[in-house]
């Protein structure tokens, strides 16, 4: 019990460090710089939070699905299929995020002391060299530490930063914050418009942003798989992560109220607001210290290991999705690039070095970045927490609604955001929100209407007037056999179990081969026969004759795992495993007269149109009559 507890606090440590990327690490300084004390609580507690909250979540997703140390692993495989792009999206811009902001607030201040770098073009060399060096130190670290070593050599990392901070907090003189803690006041003040324009979008960002990170979900995969308490490992890393907010912030408040007349905040040239992320760098690059103090090192120290950690985790997370998602894709144009490339993460950093590199010529400010999280992914993340927890709220994800609603979001934050108007940024904030919980209130409420409307329409028909003028075309005639062992009865046409459809049949001479035994060709003769009548019963109204699509087999695996023999009672499980845009899993269960697990499988299912055999997406009524069995 000791052991895991510590696992749990070794893992709470590296996910603090991999959630303190450029974010965390210099937002805590410009909200600290603008509205103090209490802007540093309104960004840190929510931030926190989000981190506890998705650990507490996940544990009870791990635990509800089948599968052990694997089922939260074997459920993120289902749940990320219709994510995949915006997961890749988050990682790039967040990554891109971080480096920027080390290069912009870190980098740049620390080059532009120096007399020899003088000129333009020797300082924007010095800039695409720093972007590269980043990327490259991140992606020997990511090689280096794969997610079972990981926790291992941030534990150490961690130790040295916890001496970074040690040996900057007794170095303080004085000590107190003094007028630091009300950061800039007057029109930056807590009660100003400016304020509460950044708390509510602040707080939702925060809440949700996690879910998004694939850093997170391998690691609590990898928490699972070790017998560890997701939930312990998070409240640990919520509170660690906590820890380095507040420290952070403060530090940039004791500058402000101790040494205000040594750091120059600057103006952006783009929105006119005040930015002041770099005033602890540029405190601690200065002429300040003697020669022999170790401040400016441990704080530099302190940076390096944040950034380090958030990239070389982003590198894993990355490989780690690159590699799942190429081993299982079909896309032709994918197939011909070489896999070692399309699965490699570093065709990925070298994008997220051109995008810094813009970012910075552009003359971007950390905030410009931020506003994807405060907007564009808000409603991509509620859906997924939906997903997770709600019923009823696993229909196909309307790709072009989504993305078109967090375009639209997206712009409406930033306009509202350099405009200085609140009820704009609040819209883009709160708008996606109330676009799920319409999504999925409107799909319960569709399916509950179909359901209520088959159970009128099945009464409707038992009345005698209206059952002596209906003539139904495709009507099912279902008729009750006694099975030859004890069993109890069984329907000829089968029968719904829950999701599972059951048909039962015997075994006869035919059946078997010279030796006694089921032949094993008979198998997927008896899956194919439990099929159409899954089809029949879930699509009544399907007529061949005048069907614009048809059904054809992909691929069919079974694995055999007992024999059966002659007047055997065979009992076949099939049901829908998954479907994504054009294809379909059935999963399938063969069963003997003792309820022995004799075989099972899957197939993959495709359709075509009726006139060319040409591919087709899903068509609408095979989804609508699947998607219950789902």
């Amino acid at each position: 019990m000791n052991l895991r507890w510590l696992n749990a606090l070794l893992w709470g440590n590296s996910v603090a460090l991999a959630w303190m990327w450029g974010l965390g690490l210099f937002f805590s300084i410009q909200i600290s710089f603008m509205f103090g004390m209490q802007g540093l609580l309104m960004f840190a507690i929510p931030n926190a939070l989000g981190l506890m909250l998705f650990g507490w979540l996940t544990q009870i997703v791990a635990n509800r699905h089948q599968g052990g140390q694997e089922s939260l692993s074997l459920f993120f495989d289902k749940f990320a299929k219709p994510f995949r792009l915006i997961f890749y999206i988050y990682q790039i811009v967040a990554l891109s995020l971080t480096v920027f902001a080390l290069v912009k607030y870190l980098f740049v201040p620390l080059l532009g002391s120096m007399d020899a770098l003088s000129g333009a073009a020797v300082m924007a060399l010095a800039v695409c060299m720093s972007v590269f060096v980043l990327l490259a130190v991140g992606c020997l670290l990511g090689e280096e530490f794969g997610i079972r070593k990981i926790k291992a050599g941030h534990a150490l990392l961690g130790g040295l930063l916890v001496l970074c901070i040690v040996t900057i907090l007794f170095s303080l003189s004085p000590p107190n914050l003094g007028e630091g803690t009300a950061g800039l006041g007057g029109e930056y003040g807590y009660t100003s418009n400016r304020f509460w324009g950044l708390a509510v979008p602040l707080v939702v960002g925060l809440l949700f942003g996690p879910w998004l990170d694939l850093q997170h979900w391998q690691r609590a995969i990898q928490i699972h798989r070790e017998k560890t308490s997701i939930r312990l490992s998070y409240v640990f890393g919520g509170a660690i992560f906590f820890l380095l907010l507040l420290f952070h912030g403060s530090l940039a408040m004791w500058v402000m109220g101790n040494a205000s007349g040594t750091v120059v905040p600057n103006q952006s040239s783009l929105d006119d607001l005040t930015y002041g992320h770099h005033i602890v760098v540029q405190y601690f690059s200065g002429a300040n210290f003697s020669g022999g103090s170790w401040l400016p090192a441990a704080y530099f120290g302190f940076l390096c290991i944040c950034i380090l950690t958030t990239l070389d985790s982003g590198y894993v997370a990355l490989r780690w999705f690159l590699e799942k998602n190429v081993e299982k894709s079909e896309n032709m144009l994918l197939s011909i690039i070489p896999k070692q490339v399309v699965s490699s993460p570093i065709p990925t950093f070298f994008l997220i070095a051109i995008i810094t590199i813009i970012g910075y010529f552009a003359k971007f400010e950390l905030e410009y970045f931020m506003v994807f999280f405060a907007s564009f992914f808000v409603g991509y993340a509620a859906l997924a927490i939906a997903r997770c927890f709600v019923p009823n709220s696993q229909q196909p994800l309307p790709q072009i609604r989504m993305f078109s609603m967090a375009c639209l979001c997206l712009v409406i934050f930033a306009f509202g955001y350099m405009a200085d108007q609140n009820a704009l940024m609040y819209l883009g904030s709160l708008l996606p929100l109330a676009y799920v919980v319409w999504l999925v209130v409107t799909t319960d409420l569709l399916r509950l209407v179909t359901e209520k409307a088959g159970e009128v329409m099945d009464a409707a028909a038992e009345i005698p007037a209206i059952k002596a003028i209906s003539k139904p075309e495709h009507a099912v005639v279902k008729t009750v056999v006694s099975a030859p062992e004890p069993g109890g009865t069984h329907d000829l046409a089968g029968h719904f179990e829950g999701k599972w459809f059951v048909y039962s049949m015997i075994a006869t001479y035919s059946d078997t081969n010279s030796v006694g035994n089921v032949y094993f060709g008979m198998y997927p003769m008896y899956v194919g026969k439990t099929r159409e009548l899954f089809f029949n019963a879930a699509m009544p109204d399907f007529d061949l004759k005048t069907t614009k699509f048809y059904i054809l087999t992909r691929s069919f695996e079974h694995k055999f795992v007992r024999e059966s023999r002659e007047f055997d009672t065979i009992t076949v499980k099939i049901k829908v495993a998954e479907a994504n845009r054009k294809f379909c899993t059935l999963e399938h269960q063969i069963f003997g007269s003792e309820g022995q697990l004799l075989g099972k499988g899957k197939q993959s299912l495709l359709f075509v149109s009726s006139k060319d055999y040409g591919l087709l997406d899903i068509p609408s009524e095979v989804y609508t009559a699947f998607m219950k069995y789902l």
